[in-house]
């Protein structure tokens, strides 16, 4: 067992990911199966179209329900890939500047999970996630732009499998 790398852990250390801001969130399906969606040939990098799967109808059932168990939780943008699906994920503050109760971004993302899981009767999840803080309006449009052009780059994605 000593032999073992040790895991390097994914989230800030001593980070609030409860407090108002914007996350971008990506979510893996376990072994990378492409299980979500099919695309229709675009150009030869990408896809033009993508269209879920039931599994991936589950999904995006999932992602449109988190707004609706959180009040103060919005899902800004989305996109579902094959295998892996992104968001931006803004937690907010009430009108005079205080973050209202908010669960931790870990506590929303395992809950997105589980409704699916629950919804499908197994889970078709990686064990974590990857999220990012975005701490500007330039890192913003970035990761927008990311989010809306991955199908169209698909095939360059470090997800893709054929």
């Amino acid at each position: 067992m000593e032999n073992l790398p040790r895991r390097k852990p994914l989230r800030l250390r001593d980070y609030d990911y409860s407090q108002a801001g914007y996350y971008f969130v990506t979510v893996c399906v376990k072994d990378g199966e492409c299980i979500l969606c099919r695309g229709e040939q675009g150009s030869p990098e990408g896809v033009a179209n993508f269209t879920l799967s039931k599994t991936g109808e589950v999904v995006e059932a999932a992602i449109n329900n988190i707004e609706k168990y959180y009040s103060n939780i919005r899902i800004d943008h989305y996109t579902i890939m094959p295998n892996h699906l992104h968001m931006i994920v803004i937690i907010s503050m009430d009108q005079n500047g205080r973050t209202l109760f908010a669960p931790t971004l870990s506590r929303i993302i395992k809950q997105f999970k589980g409704y699916v899981t629950k919804q499908i009767g197994y889970s078709i999840w990686q064990k974590s996630y990857h999220d990012h803080i975005v701490r500007n309006e330039q890192a913003y449009q970035e990761i927008y732009n990311y989010i809306e052009t991955n199908p169209l780059k698909w095939k360059l994605d470090r997800y893709y499998r054929d």
